[in-house]
């Protein structure tokens, strides 16, 4: 199947937008869980794990373009981000733990930063979805402003023109 320019651009922006924002949420919640005081926050090893959520996303974006379960309705899809969201950041944990001992591991700490970034993920999906609800399309040519149909409801921040045409088959 050949893609267009336009299609492979709103593939890349989707891939973009959801490798950003796992990697934002990680960044935040390593950080929340981190540190009591600015100096004493964990800023690098945030970093790492920011960056190895975000590569882990789009791993995990990837699978899901080449499975072909990308056009999904809003609730399946959010809950799709956020289990991509969870193992993301678990598996930015356990890269950035380095040598990887299931036994020396600190569990506690990889599960509580991944199941906070995964609160985050449901919220920037519930407030994505709101914006729809506020954001009519402009009424048909010769038509009134009742005709005008709301965009569709998705867990993304993309323009909804943008993220159907990437995520359409």
């Amino acid at each position: 199947m050949a893609w267009s320019a336009s299609k492979l651009k709103a593939v890349l922006l989707d891939f973009l937008e959801r490798a950003g924002w796992s990697a934002g949420q990680v960044f935040f919640a390593t950080l929340l869980a981190g540190g009591t005081s600015v100096a004493n926050l964990p800023w690098k090893y945030s970093s790492t794990l920011a960056i190895s959520a975000g590569v882990s996303s789009m791993i995990l974006t990837a699978i899901q373009y080449l499975t072909r379960t990308t056009d999904l309705s809003f609730w399946p899809d959010l809950i799709v981000r956020l289990a991509k969201t969870f193992l993301a950041s678990l598996a930015g944990s356990i890269v950035a733990a380095g040598v990887f001992d299931i036994t020396k591991f600190n569990w506690t700490t990889a599960l509580n930063i991944a199941i906070l970034a995964t609160l985050t993920a449901l919220g920037k999906g519930l407030l994505a979805r709101g914006q729809a609800a506020f954001a009519p399309k402009a009424p048909p040519a010769g038509g009134s402003a009742e005709a005008a149909v709301a965009e569709k409801a998705t867990p993304s921040t993309l323009p909804t023109g943008t993220y159907e045409h990437a995520v359409r088959r």
